[in-house]
């Protein structure tokens, strides 16, 4: 992940963040208070003008690994979503000789493309579960440029191709939204009532409430931005952000994982978001960076554990049981399942 300073909201497009940048070093450079005027205007004023859903996305075209690298099985697939933009997907088989428990659709963050994401599902096909990994329009090498509303139509050719895919059909579907991947499945599944009945479980992973409140809180932690983190915030979309369709989402089991060490979407960002979810739902608290969940296997097991039962299974409810992180004694210790810990006994 890149540095939270130079992101707005997770991360800027590289023409944005150039401009950005510029406006910082200027101000960094500067000694006296006068100086400071001109280019924080020229910074409001950028953000201003560009405003737009676009200021929510940092795509990159080079793909540097493919599953194969990984000593992963999988096929390389072609979307095409309603407007004729070609998509870019991977699609991992439940490893040979695993019985087929489900098909996860993973949608990533924001920033790079799927090569960059598959930490947080290249795991899955051990376990038994198919992957679906998608790169959204402008991502690797899927065709166009991001932007709201256009990008749902790539989450609804991902729902199209799972709904006809012979190796999928009759088999549980799971959706794993990892930050901005699962705002934007929050909100497509509020819009799509149909799609969502076909879903066993949501899962998100350090996914914003609120894009704009993510947003305020990124730009307080600099002096440079905090005085403006209200006016800068209001350029970016906030009526697609999930804490305004999860409500939507009843009867849809989810689990919503939440770092107690994120530093871009803060706990109390991941707290409201659980607190609007209508039950079922699990709000599971972890530890580690944003969206790096899933290199632990403690939550592995966790989510594996969920998706066998979502509607009782309610997590490792006490902080106690939260591994501590970073464990300086870890390399001498041997690892401990969280069977070791189990979950409470009372319902979710």
């Amino acid at each position: 992940m890149r540095s939270s300073r130079s992101m707005l909201v997770f991360a800027l497009p590289p023409s944005r963040a150039s401009s950005l940048r510029q406006c910082r070093n200027v101000l960094e450079n500067s000694n006296e208070k006068g100086h400071c005027l001109k280019p924080l205007l020229t910074l409001f004023l950028l953000l201003t003008l560009t405003g737009c859903s676009e200021l929510l996305f940092y795509p990159e075209r080079e793909v540097p690994l493919t599953p194969e690298k990984a000593h992963l099985a999988y096929r390389d697939i072609t979307l095409v979503a309603a407007d004729g933009t070609r998509l870019n997907a991977w699609f991992l088989p439940a490893k040979e000789g695993v019985p087929v428990k489900g098909t996860v659709l993973h949608l990533h963050g924001n920033g790079g493309n799927m090569a960059w994401h598959l930490g947080g599902s290249w795991w899955l096909p051990e376990q038994g579960y198919q992957v679906l990994l998608l790169d959204y329009r402008g991502y690797g090498h899927s065709e166009g440029d991001p932007n709201l509303p256009a990008i749902y139509q790539d989450i609804d050719a991902a729902f199209d191709w799972l709904s006809k895919s012979s190796g999928v059909q009759g088999k549980p579907l799971v959706v794993l939204g990892q930050s901005i991947g699962g705002a934007l499945g929050v909100h497509y599944l509020s819009e799509h009532p149909q799609q969502r009945s076909r879903v066993k479980a949501l899962v998100l992973d350090g996914v914003p409430a609120s894009y704009r409140e993510v947003a305020r809180y990124t730009l307080g932690t600099s002096w440079l931005t905090w005085p403006f983190k209200r006016p800068l915030s209001w350029v970016i979309p906030d009526s697609d952000s999930a804490i305004k369709g999860i409500a939507q989402l009843k009867g849809t089991p989810m689990l919503l994982f939440q770092s107690l060490d994120d530093t871009q979407v803060p706990l109390d960002n991941g707290i409201s978001l659980y607190q609007a979810a209508p039950p079922p739902r699990v709000l599971q608290l972890t530890r580690g960076p944003h969206v790096q969940t899933f290199g632990d296997p403690t939550w592995r097991e966790v989510m594996v554990r969920y998706l066998d039962d979502p509607l009782h299974f309610n997590g490792l409810r006490r902080l106690a049981e939260v591994p501590n992180y970073p464990d300086p004694d870890a390399s001498k210790k041997p690892s401990s399942a969280p069977s070791e810990h189990p979950p409470a006994e009372s319902p979710q």
